[in-house]
C-alpha cells in the first residue's frame, strides 16, 4: 500500500532471494484526486449468508441522531439522548448489540479528538496467535522476520488509501488499520473500507464495537508524539474523519471469533461503508485513490511477493507511524477444516490489524488479504484468503449500501 520507490530485495535462507522492485514500483498509491486540503468540510459467509448491518436514515429525532438510528436504539431499550451523553459506554450483555442487523454507530461530534486518538490502544489480536503452535494441514515453515519499514511521507502522496481505524470497546479506545477499496457498482465514488472482523465485532465474546471511525493517511507527515501535540488538524486527519454507518463481517467471525488465539481467523475480514463527518464527496473522490479487491484466492506458491501496510501500535511501535512489510507469502493452516491463511515475515505488532495486503497483477495493485493474527514474538503476520465468503460480504455492502 505504501510506495517503496527504492528497489528492495531480501535473501530468505531456505527461500530464493525475493526481489520486490516491481511490487514497490506499483504500490506507489499516489492520490490522483483532490489533495488533503480540498473539501475537508468536505460466511456464514462461506455457506452463502453474509452477516450485514442494516442502517436507516431519516430526519433528526431531537436527540441529535437521525430518526431511524434513534428509533433502533429505542427498540433495544436505549435512550438516544443518554447514548450520546455517554450511555454507549455501557457494555452489559443486554446493551451490547450483537446481531448483524443491530449495528448502530451514530456520529458523536467531537468524540475522536487528537488526544483521544493518540491514547487509543491496539486490540492485541495480532500478537496472540496461541493456536499457531497446533498448526495442521498445509503449513509452511515459519518465515524469517522481515523488519517493518516506515512509509514515506506525506502519506497522502505515497499511500493515500491506507488509514487508521478508531473504535471503542469494553477495554477502552482501540485502534486498527484499514484500506479504501474500489466499489465496482459505484466507480470512482467508493465509500468502502476493508479491515479485519475483529476491528468491528468482538466475535463469540460480544457484539459490535462502537464509535467506529476511519482516518485516511492519519498523521500525514509521520510526526512524533511530541510534535503532534502542536500539529494542525489537517496534519492529523488530512482527509477528515469517516464514520461507519454500515458494517459487514463473516458469520464465522461472529460465531467463532475470539480476542486471542486463532479462532475465527480464517474468516477475520470486514467491510465498512463510511460517510464523512463533514462534506459530501465520496471517500474515493476525497482521497483520490482506492484499491481493487481480488477474490481469486491465488495460491501462496504462485505469488512472488505480498505487501502488508498498517499502523502498528504495540511496542516497540506507538501507532503514529505507517509501516509496511514485503515478503513472499507462505501458508498457515490452523485447522484442516478451515481455509488456509497467507503468512509473511513481518515485525509489525497489534494496531496493524485489518491493514491491507497487496499483490501486483499486471500493472495494478490489488488487495488480497488483511492482517489478522501473529505470534507473541512479532516475527510474522497471517491473513485470511478472500474467497467466495469474503466476496459475498463485499457484494452485500456494495449492492445494498454502496450508492448511499
Amino acid at each position: 500500500m505504501r510506495s517503496i520507490r527504492a528497489p528492495f530485495a531480501r535473501s530468505r535462507g531456505r527461500r530464493a532471494a525475493l526481489a520486490v522492485t516491481g511490487l514497490a514500483a506499483t504500490l506507489a498509491l499516489t492520490a490522483t484526486g483532490c489533495g488533503p486540503s480540498d473539501d475537508k468540510a468536505s460466511d456464514k459467509s462461506d455457506s452463502g449468508s453474509a452477516q450485514e448491518a442494516d442502517k436507516g436514515s431519516g430526519s433528526d429525532s431531537g436527540s441529535g441522531l437521525p430518526g431511524d438510528l434513534a428509533d433502533r436504539l429505542k427498540e433495544h431499550g436505549i435512550d438516544p439522548d443518554k447514548w450520546k451523553d455517554g450511555a454507549w459506554k455501557n457494555w452489559s450483555k443486554d446493551d451490547w448489540l450483537r446481531e448483524a442487523k443491530d449495528f448502530v454507530n451514530p456520529v458523536i461530534e467531537g468524540l475522536w479528538k487528537p488526544e483521544r486518538m493518540q491514547k487509543a490502544k491496539d486490540p492485541n489480536k495480532t500478537i496472540a496467535a496461541k493456536d499457531a503452535t497446533a498448526d495442521q494441514g498445509q503449513t509452511d515453515p515459519d518465515p524469517a522476520p522481515v523488519q517493518a519499514k516506515p512509509e514515506k511521507t506525506p502519506y497522502h502522496d505515497n499511500a493515500a488509501p491506507v488509514g487508521k481505524i478508531f473504535f471503542d470497546s469494553p477495554k477502552g479506545s482501540m485502534v486498527c488499520s484499514g484500506t479504501v477499496v474500489k466499489d465496482p457498482r459505484n466507480p470512482g465514488k467508493s465509500n468502502l473500507v476493508w479491515t479485519a472482523g475483529h476491528c468491528v465485532h468482538a466475535g463469540s465474546e460480544g457484539g459490535w464495537y462502537r464509535n467506529i471511525t476511519f482516518v485516511p493517511s492519519y498523521n500525514d507527515l509521520g510526526k512524533s508524539e511530541a510534535a503532534l501535540s502542536n500539529a494542525a488538524p489537517q496534519e492529523i486527519a488530512p482527509y477528515g474523519q469517516w464514520w461507519a454507518d454500515w458494517v459487514s463481517t463473516s458469520g464465522e467471525w461472529i460465531d467463532q471469533g475470539a480476542s486471542s488465539g486463532g479462532a475465527g481467523a480464517p474468516h477475520d475480514y470486514a467491510v465498512m461503508h463510511v460517510k464523512p463527518q463533514e462534506g459530501t464527496k465520496s471517500l474515493e473522490e476525497t482521497v483520490g485513490n482506492a484499491l481493487e479487491v481480488d477474490f481469486s484466492t491465488p495460491s501462496a506458491q504462485s505469488v512472488a511477493s505480498m505487501g502488508a501496510w498498517g499502523y502498528p501500535a504495540a511496542p516497540p511501535y506507538n501507532g503514529l507511524i505507517m509501516h509496511k512489510c514485503i515478503d513472499k507469502p507462505g501458508r498457515l493452516s490452523l485447522d484442516p477444516a478451515t481455509p488456509t491463511m497467507y503468512r509473511i515475515g513481518c515485525t509489525m505488532t497489534g494496531g496493524s490489524s485489518g491493514g491491507g495486503w497487496f499483490r501486483v497483477v499486471g500493472d495494478k495493485s490489488q488487495l488480497v488479504s488483511n492482517t489478522s493474527i501473529g505470534p507473541a514474538d512479532n516475527t510474522w503476520l497471517a491473513g485470511p484468503q478472500l474467497g467466495s465468503g469474503a466476496k459475498q460480504v463485499f457484494d452485500t455492502m456494495s449492492e445494498k449500501y454502496g450508492s448511499q
